[in-house]
């Protein structure tokens, strides 16, 4: 998905581009494979959004109204294709070519140009190329992670890690403990939980859970994510508000699975079932897994093992550049990467080297990962500046301090941002972050929904380079689109 944001933004500025893909299609993650593995991972066959589809979309390419509200991952592969048609991105994509090392080039010093080492995966042929700049798009879902336990050398039952599962088949009868309860580990549990003997969820933390359908059947994201909640109602306001609406929908405590952390600490995980599965019995919340035995597990706080088929790590992923050296890009301790508005290595000379999508926004990444990339032109095109590196390595200090105040600390949480002040910090860079002060005098139609409202990627081609002339109508006409699929006549 990012290298189809860093397309159309070098393609609006007329800049030559080339998007180097390792597969031999692209859409990423959202195009499901039957197996994954590390080189080319993907989604399981039952793959649903968690983020609503207008708040999810491109900000000059509006979803389809007969599209639903909540996209299965057919459908995201499908918006992103009429994507990359209606703006004739595929073009630039040069399929089966693995990026094995980036270097600066000879003449770096002067002329900040890179030299790309790029294997094609068919011929094994190698060859260089010289480019003046270049995004990094290869996401931070593709190398899995697996905690070590004690004993677990000596366990014989099957384990696989969440990337590699696909669908329910073969679990029939199984007693299945899922260890990790994120999007993908609530998801599995809740799919398991229709054909296997039992399933564990096992947590460290405990888990907030997220439905999708939020007050007054708003989409979650539709309903919270709002400017004038994260500008003028206090955070802490905000936080109890929240936590007391996910309580009304479930009861965290009395399900076992409430955590010690605030609810606005972790990345949501989002699921309308594992609710259900609790209450019946056929999911039951565990704490953390103390040790493994030859044929189950001890979990913390139990006396007796219990009896386990089989284990699926839900355990997330490392973060990893393999065809970037650490002066250029280091990843440290728990996932940490240090860079200037999630996207710049602030210790380079030259500032032609970005990160697209790095990033773990409480909303959905495409419009994220767009603006990053049109940012990213703008630097390039010499009408965005950057600060000193003095500045820059203050600013990812700040923003460090941010995430250690206000997020839990982990691996799965160390790129974690808030979804609007983040978005409009990288469109203010650039000159697309909305007006509301004029538009408040001007427009207070539009005012009032893009303050009251949701915060719809429209807003930020409002104005500012490559603005839209259909921005202000799609904001307007959102509701349309969002139930649109919903009707059937017995709505009048």
């Amino acid at each position: 998905m990012s290298g189809l944001t860093a397309i159309k933004a070098c393609k609006e500025e007329n800049l030559d581009v080339v998007c180097y893909e390792k597969s031999g299609e692209f859409g990423g993650l959202w195009r499901y494979h039957e197996n994954s593995d590390d080189r080319f991972p993907s989604i399981m066959k039952s793959t649903m959004s968690n983020t609503s589809k207008e708040m999810s979309a491109f900000s000059d390419f509006p979803p389809p109204s007969e599209f639903p509200t909540y996209l299965h991952h057919s459908t995201v592969l499908k918006y992103l294709e009429m994507y990359a048609e209606n703006f004739d991105l595929l073009g630039s994509i040069t399929y089966y070519q693995e990026v094995v090392e980036i270097i600066p080039s000879e003449d770096y010093g002067t002329t900040g140009k890179w030299l790309v080492k790029v294997r094609n995966t068919r011929s094994d042929e190698s060859r260089e190329e010289i480019f003046d700049g270049l995004m990094v798009c290869n996401g931070h879902l593709g190398y899995h992670y697996t905690p070590t336990y004690p004993n677990l050398d000596l366990y014989t039952g099957k384990s696989l890690h969440s990337s590699r599962y696909k669908t329910n088949l073969g679990m029939e009868e199984q007693r299945v403990l899922i260890i990790g309860a994120g999007n993908s580990g609530v998801d599995i549990a809740a799919e398991l939980a229709n054909v296997s003997k039992k399933v564990y969820l096992s947590s460290r933390r405990g888990v907030w859970i997220y439905p999708r359908l939020f007050d007054k059947s708003k989409p979650m994201d539709v309903s919270l994510h709002r400017r004038y909640n994260v500008t003028v109602l206090p955070s802490s306001y905000m936080e109890k508000k929240l936590e007391k609406s996910l309580n009304k929908k479930m009861d965290h405590k009395k399900f076992g699975i409430k955590p010690y952390h605030p609810v606005t600490s972790q990345t949501p995980t989002v699921n309308d079932e594992i609710q259900y599965k609790l209450l019946t019995g056929a999911v039951t919340a565990k704490k953390d897994v103390k040790e493994f035995s030859q044929n189950g597990v001890l979990f913390d706080g139990e006396e007796e093992i219990t009896p386990i088929d089989v284990v699926i790590f839900a355990t997330g992923f490392y973060i990893k550049f393999p065809f970037l050296t650490d002066d250029i890009l280091r990843v440290g301790k728990n996932n940490k990467v240090l860079l200037y508005k999630n996207m710049f290595p602030p210790q380079l000379k030259h500032h032609t080297l970005a990160v697209i999508g790095l990033v773990q926004p409480n909303g959905s990444v495409f419009p994220v990962a767009e603006l990053q990339s049109r940012c990213f032109v703008a630097v390039m095109t010499n009408k965005c500046r950057l600060p000193s590196t003095e500045k820059m390595l203050a600013s990812v200090r700040a923003t460090e301090g941010f995430r250690a105040r206000n997020y839990v600390q982990s691996p799965r949480h160390s790129i974690d941002t808030p979804w609007i002040p983040y978005m409009d910090d990288i469109a203010e860079m650039f000159g697309v972050k909305p007006n509301l002060a004029a538009m408040a005098v001007k427009d207070p139609k539009l005012f009032r929904i893009c303050f009251f409202g949701p915060c719809l990627p429209y807003q930020y081609r409002l104005t500012g380079p490559h603005k839209w002339e259909g921005a202000r109508d799609a904001i307007l006409n959102y509701k349309n689109r969002l139930y649109e699929h919903l009707k059937n006549g017995r709505e009048k």
